[in-house]
């Protein structure tokens, strides 16, 4: 019985080969996003699950609120990790990593920039699976100036992975030994280093300084342990351990402390939910969001739902085509229940064939996807021994999805009706199908909204105005090794025709460093009156070469010595700090935290107009321009049109005063467009899927043209006969789609604008939904909807009357 289910349905599908191909491409394509889609999330939900001790793994977070500002943070105290291990015999082990930058190598005569570079314990290896191919776990990261790196590094460098032993010159002066070689670290990790260089190198790392958050801290779970429970006695930890320091930084008790709305808590974040739901401050990395993963999941599920739609559409579309047949077998003896088999096995068929073409498109589509979405997936049908069931498993689930209305629909005719030739079948007479096509469309609609407001607020990222000019500044990293002819170097560089001005400092509004310190206005270190401000160290370059303004007051100046103990904030410190006129006021500013009597007393110069220092997901925060000479980057303002021989100047000039020095540069605008490049790469990408999903609608809505033009043929010829144009008549088919896209935005408009004011309020700084993304959207569905019926319509209007008519 089934063979002959397959037999008939393999002549049906060759019988009416124009639909069955619309049909099989329509579900391939949505076979195939759906698949891209289900490895993207996969690849997403996979993160940090490489650790055999994944689930017992935990980052100690922060959140503090102290000076006006609301830290949340992904960093913890250096005492934090060896305290929890000490006090709580529910934890394991800790491991702490510090970024400090990156590391100038020497190789041969050369220097290599390195940035990928991180600190870390020796319990590095407890905590995280990290297999290492040569050398000893256990004693790896011991020593300082020891360091660990991957494989990939050691052939770069030593052609082998059997490195333990030898060694690296290090920023031109320490000798750093290798002691450990390790596999890469796979992709899905939340963090991504080539070097781990021995913790106890810094000593930072043992200052016990519990008011400083600057060491990303993990701990191991005992097996059974309660995470809930340890985070529950945190409070009391900070009261133990913070509050003398607090006591004795500003001579106040950590009650009174709290009175003033302050407070400093942790928490522990688990380590397989980094990645998709954290987004804190000094991240290890850059992180993905759980939001992507339920967009385009939904995505996946709506594009797969309108190819099913358009099959289900097209096959009762087809029933008078198949009411006959149906017909004659009820009259010869068929079951209902033998007619929906057919009628399924067809659909699995149709089904079958597209998974065949949809993991051909697969594979065509994933280099391309895997550029956009910044990702390495493979599609290996036997690696994975989940991959065959799921795909089988969603075949089934859509040929039964998309075949179980036809199925009942036409087996449900009644014999003596069908070949009496009384079925009704006009396409006015289904709400059902009118409905899906309303469903495919709204869906079309609101990605369509989707991807003009993620473009919308990407173009208003790079227009809007972060109060410093980031066009031709040339940025070169790393300009430390220049050490006492840094200062040459920027006097010499503005001389070459082309450079208009340079500053060198290593904090820039689109990279660097970031340093927050709480900056006070009484010199009694009252806490009331501070506020924790971003204190960064400039020169009297700094504000004209970024192009900055002042609201008020003056820049630095060589011509006014006293403007070493100067200081220039922003507006939004400036708020805070409430004065009327804050030209001249003093405040003090302990620089050595570890010294809470050297205090310095700084007088304001000036006020600088707030600029976007951070994403445009946050709110400007106070910060201070504090006198200082920093060589760590130097920004080079520049006017030239032939910018390749310009910068082939500059480098010559860079490599003359600092020979064998690895010259690396970006453009600031580059810089600052990659702090959204998570966005442009989503946005890139749901106008890929919106593209597809529109063009599986327009495959189902020209299948339902050519049906609704040939049920209505003899009335086409009739018209004709009476004087009816072509035009009319395309009108006239036309119309009662295009009735059903404006149904569609109707329902779409509310829906698409709910999403994307969802979206927006991750930014701080947003583009409003303007009312001409509905229109526009809108329009084009109703354009894409006339011009694909016309096709159809035109045709059919063109036809000789006679030819429809004849038998009459």
């Amino acid at each position: 019985m089934f063979k002959n289910y397959i037999k008939i349905a393999l002549r049906n599908l060759w019988k009416s080969k124009g639909f069955s191909a619309i049909n099989i491409i329509g579900l391939a394509i949505g076979l195939a996003t759906c698949l891209l889609i289900m490895l993207f999330v996969l690849d997403e939900l996979s993160y940090d699950r490489y650790n055999k001790k994944a689930d017992r793994i935990y980052r100690v977070d922060g959140e503090i609120k102290f000076g006006g500002n609301h830290f949340i943070l992904a960093v913890a105290p250096d005492p934090m990790g060896a305290t929890l291990k000490k006090d709580y015999p529910q934890v394991e082990q800790y491991v702490r990593f510090r970024e400090r930058g990156g590391l100038l190598l020497r190789k041969g005569n050369e220097n290599v920039q390195e940035d990928h570079v991180i600190y870390a314990d020796a319990s590095l290896f407890d905590v995280f699976t990290l297999p290492m191919i040569d050398g000893d776990p256990q004693t790896a990261l011991q020593e300082p100036n020891s360091m660990v790196i991957t494989e990939t590094t050691a052939y770069k460098y030593f052609n082998t992975t059997q490195a333990v032993g030898k060694s690296f010159i290090v920023n031109n002066r320490d000798n750093y030994k290798i002691t450990g070689v390790i596999k890469d670290v796979p992709a899905q990790s939340h963090f991504n280093y080539d070097f781990f260089v021995s913790m106890n190198t810094l000593e930072e790392s043992r200052r016990n300084n519990w008011l400083s958050n600057n060491f990303n801290t993990y701990i191991v779970l005992k097996e059974g342990a309660d995470p809930k429970k340890l985070e529950a006695q945190f409070d009391l930890l900070v009261e133990k351990y913070v509050g003398p320091q607090v006591m004795q930084f500003m001579s106040i008790n950590l009650t009174d402390f709290k009175k003033s709305g302050n407070f400093e808590k942790h928490s522990l974040t688990p380590l397989t939910s980094i990645h998709l739901h954290s987004d804190k401050e000094a991240e290890l990395g850059p992180n993905s969001s759980i939001q992507y993963v339920y967009i385009f999941s939904a995505i996946a599920f709506f594009i797969l739902l309108i190819a099913c739609v358009n099959f289900m559409n097209l096959s009762t579309a087809r029933s008078a085509n198949r009411a006959r047949e149906v017909g004659v077998r009820k009259v010869l003896g068929s079951l209902k229940g033998n007619l929906v088999k057919q009628f399924l096995t067809e659909s699995i068929l149709i089904s079958c064939l597209a998974l065949v073409l949809a993991l051909a498109l697969t594979f065509v589509m994933l280099p391309t996807f895997n550029h956009l979405a910044a990702k390495e997936i493979k599609l290996n049908l036997f690696s994975s021994p989940w991959l065959i069931p799921m795909l089988l498993l969603m075949v089934l689930i859509t040929g039964l999805l998309a075949g179980s209305y036809p199925a009942f629909y036409l087996s449900s005719f009644k014999p003596i009706q069908v070949i009496k030739g009384k079925l009704a079948a006009g396409f006015k007479t289904s709400w059902l199908r009118s409905g899906l096509v309303v469903f495919q469309f709204a869906i079309s609609i609101i990605l369509i909204i989707a991807t003009l407001v993620i473009y919308k607020q990407l173009n208003f990222i790079q227009s809007h105005k972060t109060g410093f000019n980031r066009e031709q500044v040339l940025v070169l990293h790393n300009t430390s090794p220049l050490g006492n002819k840094a200062k040459t170097f920027r006097k010499e560089v503005v001389k070459i025709s082309g450079v208009e001005d340079a500053t060198m400092t290593g904090y820039l509004p689109t990279n660097g460093w970031r340093n927050d310190n709480p900056v006070f206005a009484d010199p009694t270190l009252d806490q009331k009156k501070a506020v924790s401000m971003q204190t960064w160290y400039v020169d009297e370059q700094y504000i004209p070469t970024l192009g900055m303004q002042l609201a008020t007051g003056r820049n630095y100046s060589l011509e006014f010595p006293t403007d070493s103990t100067g200081i220039i904030i922003n507006e939004s410190a400036a708020k805070m700090y409430g004065f009327k006129d804050p030209i001249g006021k003093n405040l003090y500013y302990i620089s050595d935290i570890n010294n809470p009597k050297n205090v310095s007393t700084l007088h304001i110069i000036g006020i600088v107009k707030d600029f976007n220092f951070s994403s445009f997901r946050q709110q400007v925060t106070p910060l201070a321009l504090m006198w200082g000479e920093d060589p760590g980057n130097t920004a080079i303002r520049i006017s030239s049109t032939n910018i390749p021989h310009l910068v082939n100047q500059i480098e010559q000039l860079y490599k003359d005063l600092a020979p064998g020095q690895p010259f690396n540069y970006t453009f600031m605008d580059e810089d600052f467009n990659n702090l959204y490049k998570s966005e442009q790469r989503m946005g890139v990408i749901a106008i890929s899927f919106s593209t597809l999903a529109i063009l599986i609608a327009c495959l189902g809505l020209f299948g339902l043209a050519a049906y609704a033009a040939e049920q209505r043929t003899k009335e086409i010829g009739i018209r004709k006969v009476l004087g009816a144009t072509v035009s009319n008549i395309t009108a006239m088919l036309s119309k009662d789609f295009l009735k059903l896209v404006i149904v569609a935005a109707v329902i779409a408009f509310p829906l698409a604008w709910w999403f994307m004011h969802s979206w927006l309020q991750d930014f701080a700084y947003r583009t409003d939904i303007s009312w001409w993304v509905f229109i526009m959207a809108g329009v084009t569905a109703a354009l894409i909807a006339v011009v694909t019926v016309s096709f159809q319509t035109i045709k059919a209007a063109m036809s000789n009357p006679v030819k429809s008519l004849k038998n009459e």
